[in-house]
């Protein structure tokens, strides 16, 4: 009695009988996917290779030449690793609600062509309106996918060719009109940005956020709506994903050499989009780690100064190219490995069958108005048959043989 106590206990509610495993699970979307908690074991071990790579680049840099760690060229290299974190940011973001936002890159080209242009009104006037901007044109992007039910990925190649088309106005470099200087709170700017990729990535690992955040995750038909909260969460990150496109796009001006450069801007996207999968980011949506982005925005950031110190000449492409070929087979590891485990107890138990955790198989607990009696209720008497009088019978009976 006392181990069936404490198995109920930990099995069921007191007055409902309903195993814990599924009160755990009843707010779950049924339609959701495999229910269960996420393992993050698999990006703290790939966190510690980003931080091992790190270390080990910052030390052939200090190396190679300390001075690019110090005084105006490190916050020039702070202020970058916020800029290219901002990108990240907002890939990642898209990623995890599996709606990537490929304009990420052009939108922060056409804002920092903006802000060049702009700068001598003051960083308000220059800044808010392209905000404000990129704001509307991540509203209108977030409608056509939730709405129309669109891979984000393909609407917001569209958006992108009509950033381009702005972009392409403008045939030559754009000098930068504005004084201000980033490096002057580059400590501080890269201690927010560390702030909110980390709180974020702690934020995506609890259960019930980082169901809800990807929710927009398909896990039979691609084309079947996932319901309004997944629509109301995807249209967010777009959203907020094309802001921080553009606040990005702002510190590129102004933490550069003088003059903003007209480009598509795709390239930008293959690098925000290879660091968030080199952060641990799922392709598919959903799954992402905790310190993966802050760590590898910094391993980036700090390769991208130690090449030329090398004399090796790599183009944005080919950065973005090669983070994104190893993110994706780090999506392959998280995919595998980091899915609720086999035969969890975290996933949905059928109620009433009385399983435990331990393999043992208790009855349920019931009311004492559905107790069989304690004497089975006797049958009709049937008809003695004279033929089978005991006076007829040639063996003995039976209650005077050895079987009793």
């Amino acid at each position: 009695m006392a181990y069936e106590e404490a198995g109920r206990d930990r099995t069921a509610e007191p007055s409902s009988g309903v195993p814990a495993a599924v009160l755990e699970n009843v707010f779950d979307d049924p339609t959701h996917g495999e229910p269960g908690r996420d393992r993050v074991g698999v990006h703290l071990g790939w966190e510690f290779v980003l931080l091992a790579g790190l270390a080990t680049l910052g030390w052939l840099l200090w190396q190679e030449n300390p001075a690019a760690l110090r005084a105006d060229n490190l916050r020039t290299l702070l202020v970058d690793a916020v800029g290219l974190g901002l990108l990240a940011l907002a890939a990642g973001s898209s990623l995890r609600t599996n709606a990537p936002n490929l304009a990420v890159g052009p939108v922060a080209v056409a804002t920092a062509l903006h802000y060049a242009e702009q700068g001598d009104r003051g960083l308000p006037a220059s800044v808010g309106p392209a905000v404000a901007v990129a704001a509307l044109g991540g509203l209108a992007l977030a409608l056509v996918v939730v709405v129309l039910h669109v891979p984000g990925w393909a609407a917001s190649l569209a958006g992108a060719a009509g950033v381009v088309v702005f972009i392409e106005r403008r045939s030559t470099a754009v000098l930068v009109q504005s004084d201000y200087d980033p490096g002057r709170n580059a400590g501080y700017l890269f201690a927010g940005f560390a702030a909110v990729a980390v709180l974020g990535g702690l934020f995506g690992a609890i259960r019930a956020i980082r169901r809800l955040v990807g929710r927009y995750r398909p896990i039979a038909d691609p084309a079947q709506r996932r319901g309004a909260v997944a629509a109301v969460v995807t249209a967010l990150a777009l959203v907020g994903s094309t802001v921080l496109a553009a606040l990005a796009g702002v510190l590129f001006a102004a933490n550069g050499p003088g003059a903003v450069v007209p480009t598509s801007g795709l390239e930008l996207t293959v690098l925000a989009f290879g660091v968030a999968l080199l952060a641990g980011t799922s392709a598919y949506g959903r799954r992402g780690g905790v310190f993966g982005t802050f760590l590898a925005v910094s391993l980036v950031t700090v390769f991208q100064v130690y090449a030329p110190e090398r004399g090796w000449t790599f183009s944005t492409w080919a950065v973005g190219g090669t983070a994104l070929g190893v993110g994706l087979l780090v999506t392959r590891l998280v995919e595998t490995f980091g899915r609720p485990r086999p035969g969890s107890t975290d996933k949905p138990e059928p109620v009433g069958d009385g399983t435990i955790s331990t393999g043992w198989t208790m009855p349920q607990a019931q009311s004492v108005d559905n107790w069989p009696p304690t004497l089975p209720t006797p049958t009709a008497p049937q008809p003695v048959d004279p033929w089978r009088d005991p006076r007829w019978e040639d063996s003995p009976r039976r209650w005077d043989t050895d079987e009793r």
